[in-house]
């Protein structure tokens, strides 16, 4: 616990030869959601926050886009890794929360709306849910492990086995 209030820590690559993988997954996603909230505003982005129910949909659809985008391609080059994968860990438990919720419950949740679906609860929960899950916990990953041997990161602040 005492290595997350580190500096040294959280710009430490990690020791991991592979988070390359999980990287580019993140990339491949973040990136081109991101962009998409931007282009398409009226579709992903302020005009879909607006039927959620997301308060400020004209200010955070932007900004979630923004935030997408830059994270996720700091990520895919590995700067600053550790750091970039917090906004993306922040950004997919506020969309479970805002979007899945409800369907887990099959019903408007706190303010929240409910999307049309076949079916609700666990099943139809789990099943809406798993690219969030499987994003968020590659962010975690990330978090924890860092950028890894092919990063950004690496090259500019180096690495021991202590630090990862």
């Amino acid at each position: 616990m005492r290595a997350l209030f580190s500096k040294d820590w959280w710009l430490s690559p990690g020791r991991s030869d592979w988070s390359i993988l999980v990287r580019l997954s993140l990339a491949g996603v973040f990136v081109l959601e991101g962009i998409q909230k931007l282009i398409y505003p009226e579709i992903l982005g302020a005009g879909r926050f607006e039927r959620i129910g997301i308060p400020a949909p004209e200010i955070m659809g932007p900004f979630v886009g923004w935030v997408e985008l830059i994270c996720g391609g700091l990520i895919l080059v590995g700067l600053f890794s550790r750091l970039a994968a917090v906004p993306l860990i922040i950004t997919m438990l506020v969309a479970i929360f805002t979007t899945k919720i409800a369907i887990l419950l099959g019903t408007e949740f706190m303010g929240f709306s409910l999307r049309n679906l076949d079916r609700y609860g666990f099943w139809s929960f789990s099943h809406e849910t798993r690219t969030d899950w499987a994003m968020l916990l590659g962010a975690i990953y990330v978090m924890l492990a860092g950028g890894g041997r092919w990063s950004v990161d690496k090259r500019l602040f180096g690495g021991s086995p202590s630090t990862a």
